[in-house]
């Protein structure tokens, strides 16, 4: 099952990568912003998937762990809240370089002319 998740993600990839080659305009200025919001598509999209599993990954721990010591779940439910807050800081920052490559590409304004 994992493997055909991973060869269907890989798919769509390549598609949408191929379309976008085949769809591109010859000026330079289209070439830089196309690649700068593909940029900032997959940096927050794999910020926010990593993110995800991640955050699933310590939810179950947590709930296995308490499961098998519920005394101790005061201090899992403390330590998986502190996790999480680090774990979707680094959401956060996928979103800032996201909007870095949006708003704030030095070579979108040369080749745009503004």
């Amino acid at each position: 099952m994992k493997k055909l998740v991973i060869a269907g993600l890989m798919t769509i990839t390549v598609s949408l990568c191929a379309s976008l080659a085949f769809a591109a305009d010859l000026s330079a200025a289209a070439g830089v912003v196309q690649w700068t919001v593909l940029g900032a598509g997959l940096a927050i999209g794999l910020g926010a998937i990593g993110s995800g599993i991640g955050m699933g990954t310590a939810i179950g721990g947590a709930c296995e762990g308490t499961s098998r010591n519920p005394e101790a779940g005061g201090r899992i439910l403390t330590t998986m809240i502190i996790g999480l807050a680090m774990i979707e800081s680094l959401t956060i920052y996928a979103l800032v370089v996201a909007l870095i490559l949006l708003f704030g590409n030095p070579y979108a304004a040369k080749f745009l002319g503004a």
